[in-house]
């Protein structure tokens, strides 16, 4: 059943309007009226409604049913991801999406390549949510991760954090899936660092006010690679896969 994200309250009932993209994106589907989707706001939950109107400019459904389904990982991880060249950063996040990540933090590290101004870290957090949106309804989550704006790493590491952080570096005696085995499921933030990895500076920085260091394995990962090994680790190990 197509599953779209629909940001407003939502009710057994009630008559909607789909937004523009959602209701072009149905004619693409070539879905007819009378027929069945899914429907759901971020909030948790999802709800079943039916098609009542399809035309060249619009849709509309009524909600028939609500289903308190919720496939959130049992523990939230956060990924502080320096920004990557290129795209990357638009896998990462899908990808993480898929794989339960709770919450986003894009931060500007010292090898960072991508330098963003103000405006164009605005335009990017716009692009950056609607790949969250559109990767929670094709994965069946019924809950948005947290999107938080742009920070320089130097500053942001020195906040304080309810979250475990962990720092993922090469230099660390131990592993994560080791470490993971010896704890019980926890709140964590998983930092990556940009190609080239953190600076020893922003590594002691970071152990200064807290975080953990440990590694990946015995091989080097792509910053766009850490980042997914880390989640499905951590999955694995403490459950949620």
């Amino acid at each position: 059943m197509p599953r779209f994200y629909i940001p407003q309250p939502l009710a057994v009932g009630q008559l909607v309007t789909l937004p523009d993209p959602v209701a072009h994106h149905i004619q693409v589907l070539r879905l007819a009226e009378g027929d069945l989707v899914t429907l759901f706001n971020g909030e948790g939950g999802e709800y079943s409604a039916t098609l009542t109107r399809i035309e060249r400019r619009g849709a509309s459904v009524e909600i028939k049913a609500h289903h308190p389904r919720d496939i959130e990982l049992p523990f939230a991880i956060t990924l502080a991801q320096a920004l990557p060249e290129g795209s990357k950063m638009d896998w990462i996040i899908e990808k993480a999406i898929e794989l339960g990540v709770s919450g986003f933090q894009p931060l500007a590290a010292q090898r960072c390549v991508v330098r963003l101004s103000a405006e164009r870290a605005e335009k990017k957090l716009g692009h950056w949510r609607g790949i969250i949106e559109s990767a929670s309804e094709q994965s069946g989550r019924n809950r948005l991760a947290r999107l938080a704006p742009l920070q320089d790493y130097k500053q942001w590491i020195t906040q304080q954090d309810m979250h475990r952080r962990i720092i993922l570096t090469p230099r660390a005696q131990q592993s994560l899936p080791d470490w993971a085995r010896h704890q019980g499921p926890q709140a964590v933030t998983l930092v990556i660092g940009p190609e080239g990895g953190l600076s020893e500076q922003e590594e002691e920085a970071a152990l200064r006010h807290g975080a953990l260091a440990l590694a990946m394995g015995p091989r080097i990962l792509r910053t766009e690679t850490a980042a997914l090994a880390a989640v499905g680790a951590l999955s694995a190990i403490w459950g949620g896969m």
